[in-house]
């Protein structure tokens, strides 16, 4: 076939420009410099399978702090009252004990300005009622004593009473058996005398005197019986004493003790009365600090939740909102459970704060512009709400800092940076839907099993 661009006759003479036909069947290099583009292309991409891709798992989350003590907070009216002035308004700093506002006593019982005076009176009054008790006690402790010391004297005394008693009855005894002997003599002398009258060889006189002589000593004998028989009837009365004087006086040790423990029950009464008395004042003491209500730590007043003159609060009551002066960001993220086994401690993060431009490659993280570094710092072991677990992230000291003008609350998108893969593991892993690193973990524990 014959070419007409190289039919230079026909070339020179015809304007082929002018004539489309010419054009379209004209041959062009174009096919072989896009078939080496394609070849190109394709070796590229082929190529760009082996650049390393860092695995990542993407959550979103919002900007809080790293402490509980630096979150923002809210100061509840801790008494009821009704509030009589501000000392602050919207937006200003104040100090750890600074004067927000000053609240007035709305209840009736502590309404009397002189509470504080009254019941540190009434507290003096319990104190002296206690030592009362407390001399009381003294002086029965002194009447036990002296009951005691008493008792032991008259027992001693009772005891010789019938130890004098034993001794007379041993002297009664030899008197009463020395009268026996006197009489029986007696009455042998009556008996011979009488049997020589009777032989003629005594006088009636004689007779008569030996008569005399025994009914002499037949009442002497009596007397000593009878003389025996009172000093046994008084020992039988002094061991009655003795047992009267023990019961008279444990009568009387067991009143004064009953009079005593009734002075130290009335006395320990007295004392808790005192106690709670106290208790009652500090009570007191610590509501009147409460009407001025203070700033529990520097930062800024971000809003008034109570306003107005009069307005009457309740015990738990919001009345401002503070947000402390210094703090230390961390971001709350939101993982779904699927990727919680693959997030540790110390794990690396990126984020894109809400406001702040970037340009993101969340497979090559060195190339990405305007994100910040964190790192993890604790995970959530029970899982929230929205059915996903809760991750804190802190700031990476290593990396940049994140944004002065960052602020609680802000959002942030993380990327939690987990290993490196090739493109096309990734690809694969995407494809099949498993999770980052899933083999990756499999071959680690095979290994440790071999």
């Amino acid at each position: 076939m014959l070419n007409i661009s190289e039919n230079k006759s026909t070339a020179d003479k015809v304007n082929l420009k002018n004539y489309k036909a010419f054009g379209m069947v004209k041959d062009y290099t174009a096919r072989k410099i896009f078939t080496r583009l394609l070849i190109a292309f394709f070796g590229i991409l082929f190529l760009s399978m082996f650049l390393p891709w860092t695995q990542n798992v993407r959550a979103k989350g919002y900007v809080t702090t790293l402490k509980p003590d630096q979150r923002p907070q809210i100061i509840h009216s801790i008494i009821g009252g009704r509030i009589e002035s501000w000392f602050i308004q919207e937006g200003d700093y104040v100090s750890k004990g600074d004067t927000i506002l000053f609240l007035s006593e709305t209840k009736a019982e502590y309404m009397d300005p002189d509470l504080l005076g009254r019941t540190e009176q009434q507290i003096e009054a319990k104190k002296l009622a206690v030592q009362s008790y407390m001399e009381k006690i003294n002086a029965l402790d002194e009447q036990i004593s002296a009951l005691l010391s008493t008792q032991k004297l008259k027992i001693e005394q009772t005891h010789n009473y019938i130890k004098q008693a034993q001794l007379k009855i041993i002297s009664d005894s030899i008197a009463f058996e020395a009268a026996k002997t006197n009489y029986e003599i007696a009455e042998r002398q009556f008996k011979r005398t009488e049997q020589l009258h009777a032989d003629g060889l005594n006088s009636l006189t004689e007779l008569e005197t030996r008569k005399l002589k025994l009914q002499e000593t037949e009442s002497k004998k009596v007397g000593a019986e009878n003389k025996l028989l009172s000093s046994r009837n008084e020992l039988i009365n002094y061991q009655v004493e003795l047992s009267s004087v023990a019961n008279q006086y444990r009568e009387k040790l067991s009143k004064s003790e009953s009079d005593k423990f009734s002075a130290l029950s009335a006395m320990y009464d007295a004392e808790a009365v005192v106690t709670k008395m106290q208790n009652q004042y500090m009570n007191y003491s610590v509501r009147t600090g409460l009407y001025y209500v203070t700033a529990p730590q520097d930062g800024y007043i971000t809003k008034t939740i109570r306003s107005g003159i009069g307005e009457t609060v309740k015990q738990g009551d919001d009345l401002v909102s503070v947000m402390p002066a210094d703090f230390d960001l961390a971001v709350e993220m939101y993982v779904d459970p699927i990727d919680v086994p693959l997030l540790h401690v110390g794990n690396k993060v990126r984020f894109m704060f809400d406001g702040w431009p970037s340009v993101v490659f969340s497979g090559w993280p060195g190339v990405s512009f305007g994100t910040f570094g964190g790192e993890v710092v604790a995970i959530d072991n029970f899982i929230s709400n929205g059915g996903k677990y809760r991750i804190l992230v802190a700031r990476d000291k290593n990396a940049i800092d994140w944004p002065k003008q960052l602020r609680v609350g802000a959002g942030a998108n993380g990327i939690a940076l987990l290993k490196d893969v090739p493109v096309w593991y990734e690809i694969w892993r995407q494809l099949n839907g498993f999770p980052p690193d899933y083999y990756a973990k499999q071959s680690s524990a095979a290994k440790e099993k071999k």
